[in-house]
Parts: C-alpha cells; structure tokens; sequence
C-alpha cells in the first residue's frame, strides 16, 4: 500500500463523513511522521456505523471483500486489481464511550494525531499502539515499529521488542 492511496483513502472517506483512525504499521508512521517502510496493507478503525458507507465509497474505488478465514462483520478486507488491502476494524461505544461491539478499542486508544507528507491524520495513540503490537509475538516488523516509537518518541516498549 503506497502513501498516496492511504492519503487518497483517508481524504475520500473524510470529505464523506467518515472518521478513520490509522493503524498497525501505517498508524506507526503516522506517529513518526514519515513513512519508514513498505507496507502490505492499510489497517483502520472506523466507526461500525460508517461500515455500509464505507464498503460503497471504497467499491467505486475498485475495493471488493477479500475471502479470509477470519472475516467477520467487524473485521474485513476489502482488495483491489493492484493488489492493495484495506484491513478495516469496526467498532460501537455507548453513550459512555465504552465499547459495546466490534474490536475492543478502548477509548483512549483513538487519540492519535500524526501526519503522513505534513497531512494530519488520525490514529491509535503510541501508548496503545505499544499495546497492540506486544499482544502477539513479535515479527520484524513489530519490532521495527516498536523500536521507532521508543528511539524517536521515547515510548517505553517492553524489552523484549526493543531491537
């Protein structure tokens, strides 16, 4: 997934009504404010009353549902002819902002801001994105990650993901 179609996605869906928040690697460099590595996919949170809406405005893009084991109405991939994926997180809070359906995103963890080529963009917050990413074991690419926010950010990340 190249920079510009994460910032084509984000202001399309933007200039529509939809609040996204990026995630996983994306979300990262979100955070640093650059991209520091290729990324396979573009991962998000979004509202799941904004998932209809979303799976049309992205289909008139060329994104369609990609078959996976794990698909659910709150967890999907949406591809297009290029190869792209989407990785798209849905989730519902109460009138309390607690989460009642979808990805358990607390919500402090919807408090990143970060910037893609000097455009804001929203995104998992650092503190969270540390937590996501050490709920699993590591990849290289996990620790890559991980490492940017401790050098760059000074975000403590348990030792075990520190390169």
């Amino acid at each position: 997934m190249e920079q510009a179609e994460v910032l084509a996605i984000y202001q399309l869906l933007a200039d529509q009504g939809i609040e996204i928040w990026l995630d996983g690697g994306w979300g990262i460099d979100a955070l640093i404010g650059e991209q520091t590595r290729s990324h396979g996919d573009l991962d998000i949170a979004v509202r799941h009353d904004d998932v209809a809406k979303l799976r049309r405005l992205l289909k008139a893009r060329g994104y369609e549902a990609v078959d996976r084991a794990d698909t659910q109405p709150w967890v999907f991939v949406l591809g297009d002819d290029n190869g792209r994926e989407l990785d798209v997180h849905s989730f519902t809070f109460d009138e309390h902002g607690e989460n009642i359906y979808g990805i358990e995103y607390p919500a402090e963890s919807l408090t990143g801001a970060g910037s893609l080529d000097s455009q804001p963009v929203r995104c998992i917050s650092a503190e969270w994105a540390v937590k996501f990413h050490t709920a699993y074991p590591p990849r290289a690419i996990d620790l890559h990650d991980l490492n940017l926010l401790h050098t760059r950010l000074g975000i403590e990340v348990p030792d075990d993901y520190k390169a």
